[in-house]
């Protein structure tokens, strides 16, 4: 979406000089560091989202998902909507330049269960469905006299200590925390909230310092931190960790790291060993022309970095980052201009652990607390993009801190013909087949 703006702005689509295609299987673009505040109900799961219409009014938007790319005949497949309806023929589109930068989706090992019983967080459909099934599970363990039924409702698993990991179940856990005053027979204490990490630490990103600053402020939330230990399986809804234990959850949360999107691997084009396409300093990919590549997707050399053979960490300061200097590249080396090299040395990084509670690690410095959360909030609502955004988002945060939370699930979102399916079938003439 940056790219596409940035060219929207440069290249002049209105006198024929470019066309603008973006092809997404969802028209908006996601704003990911927002989704544990969307999934605690602190913003509006709307107002993380981006319509891509609205923001790339001169671009061709196209809502389907790449099937496959032959670069070398600049033509691409697109699964569309209708797709289906039609047989399954796929769109071809031509292209002179490619953009690839599809992100990455999650990285499911095959852990026994985990298909049938995990949920992933990295949409925000993801999250509105974590949000609704806490509070479900709270509705269960009040409403129920089975003790075994009632542990396994109060018990959450968020697997991997990453940013996605501790900034869903900080949050969550605050939410939940404020949501049992108004449960009868439910004490904060009931519940109990458990993230296992397979390595030594947790949120590597922030330093060891900080990362052992942040187990130690969940742990004083009563929050049991598995470091070195990994989930062995998850079926019939028990958790089985590596160090024996056996946790009876009906909320197991799957943040376990990422793997570049499979649409990389339908290409003709260059990929690491990992699967990522390996592209240059100016975002070209390797050994190609008019290909070009940005954010998750892409290998990209560290020219800061002081040992040689570094590549840029696949985050979102990169990718932005990296997205200007792709554009300006299209449009040099359209208008036969010298290219660019990316280079960005790496400012740090920030992490919430729920409401007032943070930790930042910016430019060699620490924080820690309520300063850290802060900044989180600072940075986060500056990058968000457009106006129209940040404005709503920064009017939702003065409204929480005026009003109550809302502790309303709408699981019912999640099949909205239920209810009209039920009514249907109550009258259906019985000599109907």
């Amino acid at each position: 979406m940056y790219t596409a703006l940035r060219l929207q702005r440069k290249l002049r689509l209105t006198r024929d000089e470019a066309e603008v295609v973006v092809v997404e299987p969802q028209p908006y673009m996601t704003y990911q560091p927002f989704l544990p505040e969307a999934a605690a109900g602190s913003i509006s799961p709307r107002h993380v989202v981006v319509p891509l219409r609205r923001v790339l009014g001169k671009c061709r938007i196209v809502v389907g998902e790449a099937r496959d790319i032959d670069h070398a005949k600049r033509v691409a497949r697109i699964a569309t909507p209708v797709t289906e309806e039609h047989g399954g023929e796929l769109l071809e589109l031509t292209y002179d330049h490619l953009v690839l930068a599809p992100g990455s989706v999650s990285r499911a090992l095959p852990v026994p269960g985990l298909a049938e019983h995990g949920i992933g967080f990295k949409t925000v459909e993801e999250a509105i469905g974590l949000r609704n099934h806490v509070l479900e599970q709270l509705d269960i363990a009040s409403s129920t006299r089975d003790v075994d039924v009632r542990e396994a409702a109060l018990t959450f698993v968020f697997v991997g200590g990453g940013y996605a990991g501790v900034e869903a179940l900080g949050e969550l856990e605050n939410m939940a925390r404020y949501a049992v005053r108004y449960y009868h027979n439910i004490r904060p204490e009931d519940m109990r909230w458990v993230l296992v990490e397979a390595s030594d630490r947790i949120l590597p990103e922030v330093g060891e310092a900080m990362g052992t600053y942040a187990v130690r402020e969940l742990r004083g939330r009563n929050v049991d931190i598995r470091l070195g230990t990994r989930l062995e399986s998850c079926e019939h809804r028990v958790a089985v960790l590596s160090d024996g234990e056996r946790l009876p959850t009906r909320t197991l949360v799957w943040t376990a790291g990422v793997k570049p999107h499979p649409v990389l691997a339908a290409t003709d084009l260059p990929l690491t060993e990992r699967g990522r396409l390996r592209a240059d300093a100016t975002l070209r990919v390797s050994g190609t022309e008019r290909a070009w590549a940005a954010g998750d997707a892409a290998s990209v050399p560290d020219l800061t970095a002081e040992k040689p053979g570094t590549d840029c960490a696949p985050n979102a300061q990169h990718a932005l980052r990296q997205a200007r200097v792709l554009a300006d590249n299209i449009v040099a080396e359209l208008r036969g201009r010298p290219l660019t090299e990316y280079r960005h040395k790496y400012a740090g990084s920030v992490a919430s652990l729920g409401l007032h509670e943070g930790v930042a690690f910016v430019y060699g410095r620490k924080l820690k607390g309520y300063p850290a959360w802060l900044m989180h909030r600072v940075y986060h609502l500056s990058r968000v993009p457009t106006f129209n955004r940040k404005a709503r988002v920064l009017a939702e945060w003065l409204l929480a801190g005026l009003f109550k939370r809302e502790i309303v699930s709408l699981g019912s979102l999640e099949h909205p013909r239920a209810e009209f399916e039920l009514a249907a079938g109550s009258h259906r003439d019985p000599d109907t087949p």
